[in-house]
């Protein structure tokens, strides 16, 4: 697919935890096929190499790299401003990063790892960049989910796990948690030239969970290089999502291999997107 100069001319797309993985071959695509590629990632250094890497492969690119741990307010904001000082427009906003955390964390502002990332950093990027998207409409904020959020449950008192934490659960809550967001923004923004929708990419050989130390990383690392798809073929539908003409009408959506389906019944529970919704924005005061 790389190389191709189409309908992705001239349009700016920001793609979260790129510099490896799923985000790298979305950034890589999307950046093959015209676009201007925002590249963040948790190290600057990273990002830049991964940008020179990307820019030599597909000459005459546009990728511009951004560092920070998404995580982490402090951070976000800063890179959220460096995008927003950057570019007037966003066409295409891509929330891959995200991570399983096998033992409970902190971040530095005191959420719990795995919600602060794989929840609170794409509402708050999201929002961040809202006017950058309605200046781009009709624009695109793809969100990276998974299927594993099948049969997970969220606690609406207790969504951070302050009770008994067990890393995968909390990973499949937080992806939940995401799709319930999806569908919240979808209805929030209906009418703005924003459309919203989530994804499961499949089981990939990425990296992923390999973050944790000892027999938790090494059961990861076995997983995905058993039963895990090619990092291209894991990326095609947030690729598809970011760049169809056919996407373009579609809100509120879940997909999965670039086709349409069903999340879980609970994702679509209106009064716990509200709840997740309140619980993000409570926990960022300074988006306004």
């Amino acid at each position: 697919m790389t190389g191709f100069v189409g309908p992705m001319t001239g349009r700016v797309c920001v793609v979260t935890g790129a510099t490896s993985g799923l985000g790298e071959v979305t950034a890589r695509e999307l950046a093959g096929r015209g676009a201007h590629v925002a590249l963040l990632g948790r190290s600057a250094d990273r990002a830049s190499k991964v940008a020179e890497q990307l820019r030599r492969r597909i000459p005459g690119s546009r990728i511009t790299p951004f560092g920070g741990d998404l995580g982490v307010a402090v951070e976000l904001r800063r890179v959220g401003r460096e995008v927003l000082d950057t570019f007037d427009r966003v066409d295409v906003l891509v929330n891959n990063a995200g991570a399983v955390f096998h033992r409970r964390e902190l971040t530095p502002d005191g959420n719990e790892r795995t919600w602060a990332l794989n929840v609170l950093a794409p509402f708050r990027l999201t929002h961040l960049l809202a006017g950058r998207l309605r200046a781009g409409a009709p624009s695109r904020v793809v969100n990276v989910a998974s299927a594993a959020h099948f049969g997970a449950h969220l606690d609406p008192e207790d969504f951070q796990v302050r009770g008994k934490y067990r890393g995968f659960r909390a990973y499949r809550r937080s992806k939940l948690a995401l799709i319930l967001l999806t569908h919240e923004f979808a209805r929030r923004w209906s009418g703005s030239g924003v459309v919203v929708n989530a994804l499961h990419p499949g089981l990939v050989a990425t990296q992923f969970g390999q973050n944790n130390r000892g027999g938790v990383g090494w059961g990861y690392r076995v997983l995905t290089h058993v039963a895990g798809i090619s990092t291209e073929a894991g990326a095609r539908t947030q690729v598809y999502l970011a760049s169809s003409p056919d996407a373009e009408r579609v809100n509120g959506g879940y997909f999965e291999r670039s086709l349409p389906t069903g999340s879980s019944p609970r994702s679509y529970d209106p009064e716990v997107a509200r709840r997740v919704w309140d619980a993000c924005a409570a926990a960022s005061p300074w988006l306004g």
